[in-house]
């Protein structure tokens, strides 16, 4: 079973910037897309980006469009999410996760393992 470790997450001024690392076990990593997910304090689980199995083809929010950059390291087993420009309503729990499908799906029903979370706080 996959395992899913983030890191990265801290406290940050608005405008300012942090990159969050999901590294993963497992010896198929490379064969699935990974997505970034985030949950703020009393809202649902919201999608924030996606990439590709190969990681060609790439996803985002609209709120995140311009500010996120999603890669992948497959010799390394981990993806990123380079976030610049962060805002206040970017705080959130953020989780990675690993889709049972090769290409870029928003939904986060297609996702089957998940991480513990990281904290992610923006403050003004």
């Amino acid at each position: 079973q996959v395992q899913l470790v983030e890191s990265g997450g801290g406290l940050v001024q608005a405008g300012g910037s942090l990159r969050l690392s999901c590294a993963a076990s497992g010896r198929t990593f490379s064969a699935y897309a990974m997505g970034w997910f985030r949950q703020a304090p009393g809202k649902g689980r919201e999608f924030v980006a996606a990439i590709s199995s190969s990681g060609a083809i790439t996803n985002y929010v609209d709120s995140a469009k311009g500010r996120f950059t999603i890669s992948r390291d497959n010799a390394k087993n981990t993806v990123y999410l380079q976030m610049i420009s962060l805002k206040p309503e970017d705080t959130a729990v953020y989780y990675c996760a690993r889709s049972t499908r090769s290409i870029v799906i928003t939904n986060p029903s297609v996702y089957n393992a998940w991480g513990q979370g990281t904290q992610v706080t923006v403050s003004s």
